[in-house]
């Protein structure tokens, strides 16, 4: 258990912020979180402290490598205030299961606006003329430039920023033609933007040049000497995307011939670049016909503000337990999905949970390592479950976890779940009913599998009856619906109930018979145990064949049914031995679990 001091006050998760973020980003954290601004650390100090902090956000500057990763014990989420996250070590983190977000929305307007600015300075020589007139020089005639109307702009990306960049190119009176494979030609249409297919169709034509990809495998050194000599001579290149897109070398060597008339630059492979000064980085920087910014395609007052509260704002959600809107390691979520699954995320947790802890310790029920999750109604119209099936695995391992189970989620659920053992079946139902229940989740467990192997279930596949997912008697299983953002239960095997499970609970197994609720309560009240609420949970089901039941919440009786029911009763603290055994014994109570949700 962390020590009050690693927590910081009262317990509260810390925050270390090793680069200059926004003061309104961090105040947002500062309201339920301890936040440590530490600027200047370098890598030996900051592996020094890295144990001590539940999340780590940073800008461009600060690497997180594998070894720092390794040593952040307590690290959930690894925040970058803007786009890339070429200094973070994301396979690392992913295998370590923390989360890594950045903001892919908040600065793109600043950096398109940027990649604008640069390439009016080299049509009209801005940055030379300025220089020339305060060294007391009067060069027009040397300093004639070129307008953009009526000129063609090439864009490699038509992403986010490189869409903005065609719009406003569009504004300019300039032709625009893109290359990206994954565009949508209405999107492209919409803009005013010729699409095409290869760098050989695109290059020729272009006047100026400009790339919005991220620095990967496939896009490092994606500009070098080949391509630049089909280009038109006198064209310009244009960079306010990620350093190494370009290569350098090469684009110096087509400055120095003249082919190329001039480059804007804002990203290079050192940065800053004077730290080697005979880099190529270094080398480019100081050609005449190079204009050159430090990094300052999100360096806008509004792009800081917005970059430092969105990853703010995420890095809250997430210590919280609710679900990453930008993480890099894990599944898109797109905001009708979030909205949809952030309660299912919770009761399915809740449901993995409530089983681990009310059946594993019971000494007749043998483990189970396989899972059906079956979805039916609403939820089974979406597409993007993995976050339900981190939720599952996470309820099932956190309550006989050692350590590290807190840190389950989208990024690392199935690996874990490989290391258990653990098989889980997703199922979605045919069923479309929007009745009592919009939509509804059962988990049953079955007894251990003959293999050794483990294999997701296929998300998205298709039952007419759910009993058909089952097979023996004696799996366990629990259904539960959402309602106004809650979780409720609504079966534990064959008992039918409806409770919010959330606290202390005492799961009763009885005869239902008269006074047995008085008889417990009075127990309950000796001992100082206060009830908040029962729910009383009749054997509504057939005891030998589980039967789900259909999403509108109608049960048919069991042809069996006994006079046995549940009593679960939310009570105020966590109950010892003793209540227990005089629950079983003074009160007639077949058994009694007690479980903590």
């Amino acid at each position: 258990m962390d020590s009050a001091g690693e927590k910081g006050l009262a317990g509260r998760p810390r925050v270390l912020v090793p680069e200059k973020l926004s003061p309104d980003g961090l105040a947002l954290l500062r309201t339920t979180l301890d936040v440590d601004e530490r600027k200047g650390l370098s890598p030996a100090d900051l592996l020094s402290i890295i144990g001590q902090y539940d999340a780590l956000l940073i800008r461009s500057e600060t690497k997180v490598t594998e070894q720092l990763l390794q040593a952040a014990k307590k690290l959930k989420v690894v925040a970058r205030a803007g786009v890339g996250v070429d200094n973070v070590d994301v396979k690392a983190a992913t295998q370590l299961g923390i989360i890594v977000v950045n903001s892919p929305s908040g600065n793109v307007g600043a950096a398109a606006e940027h990649t604008i600015a640069l390439l009016m300075a080299l049509a009209r020589n801005v940055p030379d003329a300025c220089a020339s007139l305060k060294g007391e020089k009067w060069e027009r005639s040397r300093l004639v430039g070129i307008e953009v109307k009526g000129k063609t702009l090439g864009i490699i990306g038509l992403g986010k920023v490189g869409l903005i960049v065609a719009r406003l190119a569009r504004g300019l009176g300039m032709n625009v033609i893109a290359l990206d494979p994954y565009a949508s030609p209405a999107v492209a249409e919409s803009a005013n933007v010729i699409l095409v297919s290869s760098l050989e169709d695109l290059l020729p034509l272009v006047d100026f040049l400009t790339i919005h990809t991220p620095l990967i495998a496939a896009t490092k050194g994606m500009i070098s000497s080949h391509e630049l000599n089909q280009m038109k001579p006198g064209s310009r290149i244009l960079n306010v995307a990620r350093g190494g897109v370009f290569d350098e070398l090469a684009l110096l060597a087509a400055l120095e011939s003249g082919h190329i008339a001039g480059a804007g630059i804002d990203v290079f492979t050192t940065e800053p670049p004077h730290k080697e000064p005979e880099s190529s980085a270094a080398l480019l920087i100081a050609h005449p016909r190079c204009i050159a910014t430090p990094h300052l395609g999100a360096s806008t007052v509004e792009a800081q503000e917005n970059v430092s509260i969105d990853v703010c704002e995420q890095v809250l959600h997430i210590l919280a337990g609710d679900l990453p809107r930008s993480a890099v390691n894990a599944p898109l979520i797109l905001p009708a999905e979030y909205k949809t699954l952030q309660p299912f995320v919770k009761l399915v947790e809740k449901m993995g949970s409530l089983y681990t802890q009310h059946y594993t310790g019971r000494k007749q029920s043998s483990p189970r390592d396989t899972f059906d999750l079956i979805y039916q109604g609403d939820i089974a119209t979406v597409s993007n479950t993995k976050p339900l099936f981190a939720a599952l695995v996470k309820g099932l391992t956190a309550p006989i976890s050692d350590h590290g189970a807190g840190n389950v989620n989208i990024v690392n659920a199935e690996l874990i779940s490989k290391e258990r053992g653990i098989f889980i079946n997703e199922k979605k139902s045919r069923d479309a009913s929007t009745q009592t229940y919009s939509s509804l989740i059962t988990l049953i467990a079955r007894p251990p599998s003959r293999s050794t192997s483990f294999s997701r279930g296929k998300s998205g596949s298709v039952f007419t009856n759910p009993a058909e997912a089952m097979g023996e008697a004696s799996q366990h299983i629990i259904s539960g619906y959402c309602s106004d953002g809650s979780p409720y239960i609504s079966r534990i095997d064959r008992f039918a109930t409806s409770f919010v499970p959330e606290g202390n609970l005492l799961i009763c197994h009885n005869y239902d018979s008269p006074g047995k609720i008085g008889v417990v309560g009075s127990i309950l009240g000796r001992e100082g145990v206060n009830i908040n609420f029962m729910a009383v949970a009749p054997a509504s089901y057939s005891s030998s064949a589980i039967d789900v039941p259909p999403v509108d919440g109608s049960i048919t009786p069991a042809k069996d049914r006994t006079n046995e029911a549940l009593m679960i009763l939310g009570v105020d603290k966590e109950v010892g031995d003793k209540v227990i055994r005089d629950l079983v014994s003074e009160g007639g109570v077949l058994n009694v679990n007690s479980v903590a949700l």
